[in-house]
């Protein structure tokens, strides 16, 4: 869980769920996230950059949203489009 963003970028991202698929996402340029590590000991890691974006790309995943659901409706739609026509 995300308890503490600063900043904002914006920056390219893709993912596995989306082949060849790119689009530019705004993020939080720092996140602090609260979670539990392998043992189920919670812990509270703050980092920055592109391991603040991983992190807060997977958190996405976690709550079931892609970085496409992160974007405008219409360059989603031609993104789609476009994996629609590479599927074929």
């Amino acid at each position: 869980m995300i308890i503490k963003s600063e900043g904002e970028v914006v920056a390219e991202e893709g993912c596995l769920s989306v082949p060849d698929i790119y689009s530019q996402v705004k993020r939080s340029s720092k996140v602090t996230v609260k979670a539990l590590n392998e043992n189920g000991d919670l812990i509270e890691i703050t980092k920055e950059d592109l391991i603040a974006r991983a992190l807060q790309h997977e958190i996405d995943h976690l709550d079931g949203i892609l970085f496409i659901d992160r974007i405008g409706r219409m360059e989603r739609q031609i993104l789609l489009n476009k994996l629609k026509k590479k599927k074929q």
